[in-house]
């Protein structure tokens, strides 16, 4: 479907046919028309967008890239531009801003409206990762004392240039918010009565300086589809919708990945990422993560000796400290994600810390005993003895870093998902080696 509509786009485009490219395009959802555009050539990309309605065509610009709106708005005139701006929602607009290289967004500045720049200039004031930088000034506000008739007038007016009209905000005089209801509580009660009459005074409200993921958390909490923004003095300033809540959910799953694989977080697509991009945000964690390998080396060193005088404990090196391992990143995974969805509280980690010694514990005793089978079949009764009870030490051990580490990251303000599986198991790696030749020394003797 997609190569035909290419096809004929670009058929059209050559005899010149621009009402049935409309009548084509208007057919297909934004997003498709989004990724439409970029497919083309750069003259017929730009023809296409020229003549496309403007509000399909900002709903499609919403959908590209930041570096596909930033090639695209090189190639567009500066009333094209303008135009385009004027018909973007304030939250798609202010994004765009937050992206683009400096000479870009003063550009575009320029070609604002007063109002549409003094809006901008004030969403831009707030943190990049902060709610305001997210929040839209667009949603429709009644007051207590109006009656069900006129406030239901009011929404049919202001609704259509809302971000959404499911919820409906009650301020004072001063735009302090009172309440945030539904809609239907307007459509099923009585015209004659006044807003006040239907108030609940029961709404969650979040600063526009609070991080985003906070947003997140409390749409997911309370089923939400939209959020008030108010400022220290209850003021509504704007809202965040459910959609742009989605949006930022995948963000930062996407970038908690990343950390978890030690990778720092990309500030774009993969397809897009350049190779310095991806080398500086891969290299440094490496290089840190060898520092950390050197302590393991450095034990093995150490207890020379003991591997010597019985080269049987090299067999099961490998072993042991994958299993280590291992167990440690299952706990961190655990961990970090119940701290980032809230299910998981900083004032139960004692809680959590007695709970894994027991999941721990049973772990190490089972894989202990299984290792130590081995351990006899290759090495006698004490390579046995010593093999159990390292792997059991091991991975309680193991356990209990890859529970507590996403805790201290927290409790020091570092995002918990820095204890990535690379981090942990390099950690464990060193401990596990010093558990298992003190054992082996303290069974086996030696130096």
């Amino acid at each position: 479907m997609k190569i035909e509509l290419y096809e004929i786009v670009e058929e059209f485009i050559e005899k010149r046919d621009w009402q049935s490219i409309r009548r084509i395009i208007s057919e297909e959802s934004p997003p498709e028309i989004a990724e439409l555009i970029m497919d083309l050539e750069k003259k017929s990309r730009v023809i296409l967008f020229r003549i496309i309605p403007k509000e399909l065509a900002a709903e499609a610009f919403s959908f590209l890239e930041s570096r596909d709106q930033d090639l695209l708005l090189k190639d567009l005139t500066d009333q094209e531009t303008k135009g385009l701006l004027e018909e973007l929602s304030p939250d798609d607009r202010t994004e765009i801003f937050g992206e683009l290289p400096g000479q870009a967004t003063q550009r575009l500045l320029n070609l604002l409206s007063p109002k549409d720049l003094i809006e901008v200039r004030t969403l831009l004031g707030y943190p990049p990762e902060s709610v305001g930088r997210l929040m839209t000034p667009d949603y429709v506000a009644v007051r207590p004392g109006w009656s069900i008739e006129r406030a239901i007038d009011h929404i049919r007016r202001r609704g259509r240039d809302s971000e959404t009209v499911n919820m409906i905000y009650v301020t004072d005089h001063s735009w302090r918010l009172l309440d945030a209801l539904e809609l239907r509580r307007f459509i099923l009660a009585d015209p004659g009565i006044t807003v006040k009459d239907i108030m609940d005074y029961r709404f969650t409200v979040i600063s526009p300086f609070a991080d985003r993921e906070e947003a997140v958390k409390l749409i997911q909490m309370y089923d939400l589809v939209a959020i008030p923004v108010v400022d220290s003095t209850g003021v509504l300033l704007g809202i965040v919708t459910v959609d742009d809540i989605l949006d930022i959910a995948e963000e930062e799953v996407t970038e908690d990945f990343q950390k978890t694989a030690a990778v720092g977080p990309l500030r774009t697509s993969y397809a897009y990422a350049s190779f310095w991009t991806l080398y500086s945000k891969r290299i440094l964690w490496l290089m840190i993560l060898i520092l950390v390998n050197l302590v393991s080396s450095s034990i093995i060193a150490n207890f020379e000796a003991t591997l010597a005088s019985t080269i049987a404990l090299a067999f099961f090196i490998p072993l042991l400290i994958d299993s280590g391992g291992n167990a440690g990143a299952q706990s961190a995974t655990l961990m970090v994600r119940a701290i980032a969805t809230g299910d998981v509280k900083m004032t139960r980690w004692l809680a959590t810390f007695l709970k894994e010694i027991i999941v721990g514990i049973s772990l190490g005793v089972t894989m202990g005993v299984a290792s130590s089978l081995l351990g006899l079949f290759r090495g006698g009764l004490e390579i046995g003895l010593v093999v159990g009870i390292s792997m059991a030490a091991i991975v309680l051990v193991a356990n209990l870093i890859g529970a507590m580490v996403p805790f201290v990251l927290t409790g020091l303000k570092l995002d918990p998902a820095v204890a990535s599986s690379p981090l942990i198991t390099t950690i464990v790696d060193a401990t596990g080696l010093l558990i298992y030749f003190t054992i082996a020394r303290a069974i086996l003797g030696g130096v």
